[in-house]
């Protein structure tokens, strides 16, 4: 998510219509809307990323992914993910109800925001099995899954950890996620990387 400027209240289906007219992305929170900023290019980089990863492993599936255009509405509210997931099967030309994984990537202005009152909300989906907090100034994805209908459990990854999606039954690599991404964690996993690949070669 990118951190939000916000305006006046509005109806829900004033919302709703503004949004398929305007240029700039808004959320709609408690009766009122939040203009979407610009994200840094690492976020960009880590949406594209994920996305394609889904993307290419649900081509043959009936799950369908998002990146950053698709709306989801939790009650009267409607957010912008980063990243979506929908098996449901619903079809929705501009927003969903039914995520199976949402994924938001975190930056310094909305890792709060995202942490808190998005996962609070989120947590209400009742189809959502899996939310995915990405930081993109270091190395560490947060993720939360459903245990059972109010129970959710947490793991946090690393460089060198795989992380499964149950719910698709996908498993990735972090550093595959962040593999375009020239962050401080990044860049020193590259080198010690290409060292230990110089060693085998020089032992070989």
């Amino acid at each position: 998510m990118s951190i939000a400027i916000k305006h006046n209240a509005i109806t829900e289906a004033d919302y709703l219509a503004g949004e398929l007219l305007s240029d700039v992305r808004h959320e709609y929170i408690n009766g009122e809307v939040y203009a979407m900023a610009g994200a840094h290019k690492s976020h960009n980089i880590i949406t594209m990323t994920v996305a394609n990863l889904f993307y290419n492993y649900l081509q043959s599936k009936p799950c369908q992914p998002y990146a950053s255009d698709m709306k989801v509405k939790v009650a009267n509210n409607y957010f912008y993910p980063d990243v979506m997931v929908d098996c449901s099967g619903q079809e929705a030309d501009y927003y969903t109800e039914f995520p199976t994984i949402i994924v938001e990537v975190l930056s310094k202005s909305t890792r709060q925001h995202d942490k808190t009152f998005k996962r609070q909300a989120y947590f209400q989906i009742a189809t959502l099995q899996e939310y995915l907090l990405i930081e993109q100034d270091f190395v560490e994805i947060e993720r939360w899954y459903r245990v059972d209908e109010k129970h959710w459990e947490q793991t946090v990854h690393y460089l060198g950890d795989e992380i499964c999606f149950s719910s698709i039954a996908l498993t990735v690599l972090v550093e595959d996620i962040y593999s375009r991404v020239k962050n401080e964690d990044m860049i020193a996993w590259l080198e010690k990387t290409a060292q230990q690949q110089n060693q085998v070669a020089n032992v070989s």
